[in-house]
């Protein structure tokens, strides 16, 4: 079965439902309203044997390359990428088919949001490269 990655950025997307403003400053409960439905999501992900992994991770970032040959990594906390270009977090799923990958994301696209009300989200759906063949 193919894995996907189903990536939510922080308002990424070709266009914006709605404008909404950073979780930071959203209220506690919404907040935990937004947090209980990714729960529901993995649980259900899990029940039909879908799920492989969900991570939500913070907007802070670093920016890490190869020093060279005898040089220590190269770092920093920049250059800053546009907002959309932020990773909030993520679902792998292991589903049937691409159709199924889609179906998935347009739900949790339905996640809620401030008030209640649901982000319609965009989700980037990437398919999980099929493993390389060993050498000999």
């Amino acid at each position: 079965m193919p894995k996907y990655l189903l990536l939510k950025h922080y308002r990424g997307g070709p266009a914006a439902h709605r404008p909404v403003p950073p979780m930071d400053q959203w209220d506690p409960q919404d907040v935990e309203a937004h947090i209980a439905f990714q729960r529901h999501v993995s649980d259900l992900l899990a029940r039909n044997g879908e799920f492989v992994d969900a991570q939500a991770l913070t907007p802070t970032q670093t920016w890490v390359r190869y020093g060279g040959p005898g040089a220590a990594p190269v770092s920093t906390d920049g250059p800053h990428p546009e907002t959309s270009d932020l990773v909030a977090g993520w679902f792998m799923i292991d589903v049937d088919s691409h159709e199924r990958a889609i179906e998935l994301a347009a739900y949790v696209s339905s996640e809620p949001g401030p008030g209640g009300e649901p982000l319609y989200e965009w989700i980037d759906v990437r398919e999980v490269m099929s493993e390389l063949p060993a050498g000999d």
